[in-house]
């Protein structure tokens, strides 16, 4: 049964990066992950500002009202990288809390075909681009890629 309050307060943030709140309470927001493979390798980007700053991630992003999990991993992939993914699948999802106000639930896509060139299209955003082997990751990884590796180990 579903029961309606009368008056419920919700306020949301109109900032975007602001976490939106419900009752002046934070809310979890969706992080969509791409994990590119290639050769037994994986792609991660070394991050550039406030969230993550120095750890390394896979492409990614914010879903969008409306977006489809795949076309959220298709759009950051190119919008970073300039890669195209011309496949995905879905992977597990993770969740973490960074801090007090910061709360997400990410969504992981695994793609293992794509084209084009390996850019640093955001340099803004990210510092590097590398391939690495499974087993030999750089540190410090952004957690929710630790938190993936938790759930599934090493190798994809």
């Amino acid at each position: 049964m579903i029961i309606f309050r009368q008056n419920f307060p919700i306020k949301m943030s109109t900032k975007m990066g602001k976490m939106k709140t419900t009752e002046n309470k934070p809310i979890p927001r969706v992080g969509v992950g791409t994990v590119v493979v290639k050769d037994g390798k994986v792609l991660l980007g070394k991050r550039k500002g406030a969230h993550g700053e120095g750890e390394w991630a896979c492409p990614g992003g914010h879903l969008d009202f409306g977006e489809t999990v795949e076309k959220c991993a298709y759009r950051e992939l190119l919008e970073e990288t300039g890669l195209e993914a011309l496949s995905a699948r879905l992977g597990p999802w993770v969740e973490n809390v960074f801090g007090e106000h910061k709360h997400y639930i990410t969504l992981f896509v695994f793609v293992d075909e794509f084209v084009g060139e390996l850019q640093l299209v955001e340099p803004h955003k990210c510092e590097a681009w590398e391939w690495f082997e499974w087993d030999l990751l750089p540190s410090p990884l952004f957690p929710s890629i630790s938190s993936l590796i938790e759930k599934i180990g090493l190798k994809v």
